[in-house]
């Protein structure tokens, strides 16, 4: 046996040994590797379909959905007051706001009711009180923020916040 891989030795050469070593190499990096990473690979695969909802729905169906999302049974002024309170919980000081109230399409079912809302506080309370009332009011989007400090060194920022409450009509 050691004459016969002395001799294929001899006959492949150190490039036909390399091209063997390789394909070995390969061998068992498709064993090792490659195969268990396909079973992996299929048993999500069939984890997803399992997840995945059926067929596409329909145009009607999809604003349905967001109608059904968007319903709630609280009013404008109900969200305002949760808005309010979520200020004075995060210590944020609200001054008077704007609303004005534009429906997004014409026979459309959704309203927007769009605030501007001056308020302040420090950066902290600012973002708490976002991210609350993002959190908090589903129905709620913020639409632009700008924000001011009068000095470098001042803790306390003046912020105008443009938000918009998309609720659906009775």
């Amino acid at each position: 046996m050691k004459d016969h891989l002395l001799r294929l030795k001899g006959d492949l050469g150190r490039s036909g040994l390399l091209a063997v070593l390789l394909l070995a190499l390969a061998f068992s990096f498709h064993t090792l590797v490659v195969q268990p990473l396909r079973a992996k690979n299929a048993g999500l695969e069939a984890s997803i379909s399992r997840q995945a909802p059926g067929p596409v729905a329909r145009t009607g169906q999809k604003l349905e959905k967001l109608y059904d999302t968007l319903g709630h049974s609280e009013t404008a002024t109900d969200w305002l007051a949760k808005l309010y309170a979520i200020s004075k919980a995060t210590g944020v000081e609200m001054q008077s706001a704007s609303y004005k109230t534009e429906a997004a399409d014409k026979g459309g079912r959704i309203e927007r009711y769009e605030i501007t809302l001056p308020v302040s506080g420090t950066y902290g309370q600012l973002r708490d009180f976002l991210g609350r009332a993002l959190g908090e009011v589903p129905v709620l989007s913020l639409d632009q923020i700008n924000l001011r400090r009068e000095h470098r060194r001042e803790a306390e920022i003046q912020a105008e916040l443009r938000l918009t409450l998309h609720l659906v009509k009775p």
